[in-house]
């Protein structure tokens, strides 16, 4: 199932099209679905994960602490800046800022096998940014959002436990305690993650096409810019702060960095918006933002490929 893996790009695009054209195909997956749908997706990454993927993180934690520190500093800071400029309405602000919050998702670790990119990184950054989401997301999105809209810091932090923390420990856990078992699911983990991604992207961009429509080019624009700056200032700043390096490992950390800075955890997005924000609008940016990394990541892997690292 590797080769649905890593069409994931593909599977979202595609989703999002028919989305459009189709709503009902997808809307019918709401409500506690979507809550669901995430739970199992961080579940498929915490059965994914070994001891292995957290020893790297002792074993090279200036990168590790590199992607993660502008993880949590280019997106959210440049969500805010961003959402300002185009002078977003609160609720497409809010929801702009709060997936600049969120931290890298596993759709990172596929983009970074494709791009010929560090995986073992990007699969330790993912992990770590993951558990510092539990804090970092809430604190972030309440402190930048500010009064523009009311957020409950507290339901942000407890609704991020919910569907992060508990899952995937229960992951790591079944996978260390329960290993015949894990050994069965593990192959179907990262399709299934695939499968519900798609259905949660899909879902919130057919229930939101009439707004997402009349929202016009400032609401894509926006998330768009939020995406190449991640990519673009994620590998830029890498690059600088790995002078000294040797060439070959800078290079591939720059990489890796700028994947892991310019994807998001999109569908954690649209689930604490769902639970945490009065508007229904509120989540349409999470959609469009995993429509618009899938894109951008798959660019640079193909971009990655044509440059192959010496």
């Amino acid at each position: 199932m590797n080769w649905f893996t890593e069409a994931f790009p593909l599977w979202t695009v595609l989703g999002a099209i028919l989305a459009f054209f189709y709503p009902g195909a997808f809307t019918w997956f709401s409500g506690i679905w979507i809550t669901l749908g995430l739970g199992i997706i961080m579940l498929s990454m915490g059965i994914t994960l070994t001891l292995d993927d957290f020893k790297r993180v002792i074993q090279m934690p200036k990168h590790v602490l590199l992607g993660v520190v502008l993880q949590f500093t280019i997106m959210p800071f440049s969500g805010y800046f961003i959402a300002k400029f185009f002078h977003l309405p609160p609720y497409f602000a809010a929801g702009l800022i709060l997936v600049a919050c969120c931290p890298g998702g596993t759709a990172s670790n596929v983009i970074s096998f494709l791009a010929k990119a560090d995986v073992a990184l990007s699969v330790s950054m993912t992990s770590v940014s993951t558990f510092l989401a539990i804090l970092l997301t809430p604190i972030l999105t309440t402190w930048l959002v500010g009064s523009t809209v009311h957020v409950n810091g507290w339901g942000l932090f407890y609704s991020t436990v919910q569907v992060v923390f508990i899952p995937v420990t229960a992951g790591i856990l079944l996978r260390l305690y329960a290993p015949k078992l894990s050994a069965r699911i593990l192959p179907i983990a990262p399709p299934m993650a695939v499968i519900f991604i798609v259905l949660i992207v899909s879902s919130i961009l057919g229930a939101g096409k009439e707004n997402i429509l009349k929202a016009g080019s400032s609401l894509i624009a926006s998330i768009v810019l939020l995406h190449t700056l991640g990519f673009l200032l994620g590998y830029a700043l890498s690059k600088i702060l790995m002078l000294g390096k040797d060439k070959v490992e800078a290079e591939r950390t720059a990489r890796t960095v700028a994947i892991e800075v310019g994807m998001q955890n999109s569908g954690l997005g649209v689930v604490l918006a769902r639970q945490n924000f009065s508007n229904p609008l509120t989540p349409i940016p999470s959609a469009l933002s995993a429509l618009t990394h899938c894109i951008l990541g798959s660019l640079f892997a193909a971009f990655s490929n044509r440059r192959p690292i010496k």
